[in-house]
């Protein structure tokens, strides 16, 4: 099977062929791959809604505002392995490619994000593969959140797969940047000028200034 053996390549645990198969997303092959991606991201989102409810009832407000999930499209896939130089294998997309599964957690202040993140780093059944912290050093761009690349195991007709997830962590601040900035630069017909780019960071710096107030005038209130 296609999918098992550039898996286990993936993990290490020995080549079964070391042909590289051209990636084809009519293929049967390539559908059953997106359907465990699709299976590890739905086994962690019931643990990650389960958590939501249990620390609104321990710290009586929701400390995780909103979850949300997507696999990645077949053109998205594409794409992202044609920008980064990638030869178009399976064993290229299961090994270099970390977000086809992603899940993004909006927590409701960025102090509520560190919380999240040990709990994450610390569940059962899940492998943490990487860390990105975007909250002490942002990038350029002026986004910062924290990114964990994990691996967790869904079985299929009696075998185990281990299938990469990646889980960003925002507050509703970081994200209210976030997804309008994706949009103007990513989403726009013309691409987005120094000038203006300059202008997103900025615009990424003033709201960051604005939560931290709203937090101390939160906290004031405890």
């Amino acid at each position: 099977m296609i999918i098992r053996e550039n898996i286990l390549k993936a993990e290490g645990k020995g080549i079964i062929s070391n042909k590289l198969i051209p990636l084809d997303i009519a293929n049967e092959e390539f559908k059953m791959l997106m359907s465990l991606y699709n299976k590890a991201e739905l086994k962690l989102l019931e643990t990650l809604n389960f958590l939501k409810e249990y620390l609104r009832e321990i710290y009586d407000y929701d400390v995780i505002n909103n979850i949300v999930s997507r696999i990645k499209t077949p053109a998205s896939i594409i794409n992202k392995m044609k920008k980064k130089g990638y030869e178009i294998t399976y064993e290229n997309l299961i090994n270099n490619i970390n977000d086809i599964a992603g899940i993004r957690i909006i927590c409701t202040f960025k102090n509520d994000i560190s919380k999240i993140r040990d709990i994450i780093l610390n569940m059962p059944n899940v492998r943490i593969l990487k860390e990105k912290d975007y909250l002490t050093k942002s990038k350029r761009s002026g986004y910062t959140g924290y990114h964990i690349i994990l691996e967790t195991d869904v079985e299929y007709e009696g075998e185990k797969y281990p299938m990469k997830v990646e889980i960003q962590l925002r507050s509703m601040a970081m994200d209210f940047w976030s997804t309008l900035e994706h949009k103007i630069k990513y989403k726009s017909k013309h691409k987005l000028s120094n000038k203006d780019s300059k202008k997103l960071q900025v615009y990424a710096k003033v709201i960051n200034l604005i939560e931290d107030r709203m937090i101390k005038i939160y906290q004031k209130q405890l």
